[in-house]
């Protein structure tokens, strides 16, 4: 929130509190998700990577723990990532997402804030004391990924919560990967995000990921209301 405030710095002061609260507002802008169906990809998409990524790992027989989950953890990991999303989100999607889907259609602008989110998670990898191969795998991981955070947010009415919550469940699928996210592995995790990234390219359009490929076209009647 700390970059969101500087780059209001040069407004009035009644106008940055104005418009820092909207931004702030939208952590529950809920009612943006007028289709339902769109929570399917929002809490179990991310999770369904792990689940093929864990599968992957066992054809390729690479190393990997009995899994010990322990599920009571859940609820609070839940709450615990959600507020940390939070901070992330109602930037990248929030504040940045729009301006540069406007300016350069949504795939490239997922790919750019892909890039910069990329970026920006260098230092902490470092200082998590991982090696530059997993940062590097990390980070093509991170640029496919964001393209279906674009995607969710243009189909859910550009709703933050929807990516602040599939951000969420990121995090969660992370600490239960076995175990406690030791053994993931993001060189497996990037090829099958950026499948789906591909097929959701694909199938909903590049300039703006929400105009799907099959859809039935709306048939109205004289008067012009649909049928």
């Amino acid at each position: 929130c700390g970059g969101v405030h500087a780059a209001y710095s040069g407004l009035h002061p009644c106008f940055q509190r104005r418009s820092i609260s909207r931004l702030l507002k939208r952590v529950f802008d809920l009612k943006r998700i007028r289709h339902k169906i769109w929570y399917v990809p929002i809490l179990f998409l991310n999770p369904l990577i792990y689940v093929l990524s864990y599968g992957a790992m066992l054809l390729l027989r690479l190393p990997l723990p009995e899994p010990h989950i322990l599920w009571l953890t859940i609820p609070i990991f839940f709450v615990y990532f959600f507020l940390e999303a939070v901070g992330e989100e109602v930037g990248w999607t929030g504040y940045v997402t729009d301006p540069l889907q406007e300016r350069w259609g949504a795939l490239k602008a997922g790919l750019i804030l892909g890039v910069v989110t990329a970026i920006w998670h260098i230092i902490p990898g470092l200082q998590a004391h991982q090696t530059l191969t997993y940062i590097t795998w990390q980070g093509v991981f991170d640029v496919a990924g964001r393209v279906l955070y674009m995607w969710l947010y243009n189909n859910t009415g550009k709703s933050v919560f929807g990516a602040i919550l599939f951000h969420d469940m990121y995090n969660i699928g992370y600490v239960l990967f076995p175990n406690n996210g030791s053994h993931y592995n993001p060189a497996i995790a990037f090829p099958i995000t950026a499948v789906i990234a591909i097929i959701v390219t694909f199938l909903w359009g590049a300039k703006t990921l929400a105009r799907y490929r099959y859809a039935h076209p709306q048939v109205s009647t004289e008067d012009g209301s649909p049928v």
